[in-house]
């Protein structure tokens, strides 16, 4: 292989196949730190070259698809990556790419192995996961603000949390909730891990934390402190309160995390994707731990507001704790929540050689989008499927091999029917496979929801265990799954979906399995 110096690089980077139509084009990308170069100027693959036929096969014709090799030492030594594809035969493209410079192809695994939690029921993992057990509510009326001049006055508050337990208090200051609550839950995702970040692995840990909302307290506060005493009062950090990237960013700094650092921003959808991305970050090569997940706090006086105003919430004020009611025919909109999931990503090698505890393996991740209308799904819940079909394709399953399904479920009409048809045209018409929304119990903690709902999903593959849906007292027309009501049973489980749908038409699907 040759770069633009001329000289022979050692291939320490990325390996790829790209497919687009009927030819394949070979791409070495080097770790940071070399001169990017290509293969061959750089290798095309047409019809009729040597493994043509078994790329084009693992590929999938007319489409573009990848395949993704990390490499370490000279070209004929070992090559551990990833491929992916539209028909779910990925190594047959790996192969291929390995194949033209002697090396072997081994898939790089994602596995959990910590997880942390504040939400509304309890402020750790375990409290939370006792509460979705009991089927116990964690919705009341709302005590920080007053409330009484909108229509929906509960929510979901997580309580008794106290961000000098994790920060300093001069650090507490300087941050917005929503970063007291994801850092929170990032200490006890490492702690459980018994994960130690330290200067000799701090540039392959990551970040990726995202928020629907960000730091709308801090917004809020400081529109007032401008109305009330000018622009020269405002807080200088105003700026770093408040905006979604400084989650992850002061995680990064105060806990030496140097890695791939970012948000993701999709509404409900936020947490889901952050789980999926970091997987993939980890799948390619460029880390080998991620603190991965959502953080909301958005129970203030104008973001409450502007989802009344929308008449998305429920105002079942007077019995708070049965106002959460997916797939019930009484439902009336979602309970607005707060909370945050962080999970800690690991390469599984890196994983067992440390001896960690696997809580489940990261097998699929399904990310589409509606292109349909800003908070309605689409018709028939077609974009939903089509993420839980790419999931399914990423893991190599079939419907058969899910055993439960932990669904978006947020208690809206529109919502509730579209999901149930977008499970049914997937798994099909008379699935009986369980279908449950913790929703019932936790709220809806939009961009943390989806991480939140991870962990659940990974404590019910782990407990053998189906939460319920609490408050289903009578099944709307069009909700005919099996949705666990009221009470959770035992199951065998192996394989579990977790939803997530956010306004703006994101859908993503996440699946965990029991690592082998």
């Amino acid at each position: 292989m040759q770069c633009g110096t001329g000289s022979v690089t050692p291939a320490v980077g990325r390996l790829e196949v790209l497919r687009h139509g009927d030819c394949g084009v070979v791409i070495f990308a080097p770790a940071t730190g070399l001169m990017p170069c290509i293969a061959s100027s750089p290798t095309v693959l047409h019809a009729g070259s040597s493994g043509y036929g078994e790329m084009l096969g693992g590929m999938g014709a007319g489409t573009v698809a990848r395949a993704t090799l990390m490499v370490s030492g000279y070209f004929g030594g070992a090559a551990a990556g990833r491929a992916q594809s539209k028909d779910g035969q990925p190594a047959a493209a790996a192969r291929v790419a390995a194949s033209l410079y002697g090396a072997e192809c081994m898939e790089r695994r994602v596995v959990v192995t910590g997880m942390g939690a504040v939400t509304p029921l309890g402020n750790n993992v375990r409290d939370t996961w006792e509460a979705i057990r009991a089927g116990r509510s964690g919705i009341g009326p709302l005590t920080r603000f007053d409330a009484s001049q909108l229509s929906s006055r509960i929510g979901g508050e997580v309580k008794g949390f106290d961000a000098t337990s994790v920060l300093e208090p001069k650090q507490a200051r300087r941050m917005d909730r929503f970063q007291h609550l994801a850092y929170a839950a990032s200490v006890e995702a490492l702690d459980s891990a018994g994960f130690r970040i330290t200067p000799d692995n701090a540039d392959r840990i990551g970040v990726v934390i995202g928020s629907g909302i960000g730091g709308l307290q801090t917004l809020s506060d400081q529109f007032k402190v401008m109305e009330e005493r000018g622009p020269s009062r405002v807080s200088p950090f105003l700026i770093t309160m408040m905006v979604v990237d400084l989650a992850p960013g002061q995680i990064s700094i105060l806990l030496g995390a140097k890695g791939p650092n970012l948000s993701t921003v999709s509404a409900c959808a936020t947490g889901a994707h952050a789980v999926g991305e970091a997987a993939e970050i980890i799948r390619r090569g460029q880390a080998d731990a991620m603190l991965a997940g959502g953080s909301e706090a958005g129970l203030v006086p104008i973001g409450m507001a502007g989802f009344c105003s929308m008449r998305a919430l429920s105002t079942r004020n007077d019995a708070p704790e049965r106002a959460s009611r997916p797939f019930d025919v009484d439902r009336d909109g979602f309970v607005m929540a707060e909370g945050a999931g962080v999970l800690l990503l690991e390469e599984y090698e890196q994983a067992r050689a440390r001896g960690a505890t696997i809580l489940a393996e990261v097998a699929g991740y399904g990310s589409t989008a509606d292109a349909s209308h800003i908070t309605d799904p689409a018709q028939g819940g077609e974009g939903a499927a089509r993420a839980m079909r790419m999931a399914l394709d990423d893991a190599a399953l079939g419907v058969e091999d899910v055993d439960y399904i932990n669904a978006h479920g947020t208690s809206t009409l529109v919502g509730d029917v579209a999901e149930t048809d977008a499970i049914k045209s997937v798994f099909g018409e008379n699935t009986q496979i369980p279908v449950s929304s913790t929703k019932s119990m936790t709220g809806h903690m939009l961009g943390a929801a989806g991480a939140v709902e991870a962990i659940l999903s990974i404590q019910a593959l782990r407990e053998n265990f189906l939460p319920p849906t609490i408050n289903l007292d009578h099944p709307a027309p069009g909700c005919d799954l099996d949705y666990v009501p009221h009470t959770g049973r035992c199951r065998p489980l192996d394989a579990v979906m977790s939803n997530s749908f956010g306004f703006g038409g994101h859908n993503v699907s996440l699946i965990f399995k029991k690592a082998a």
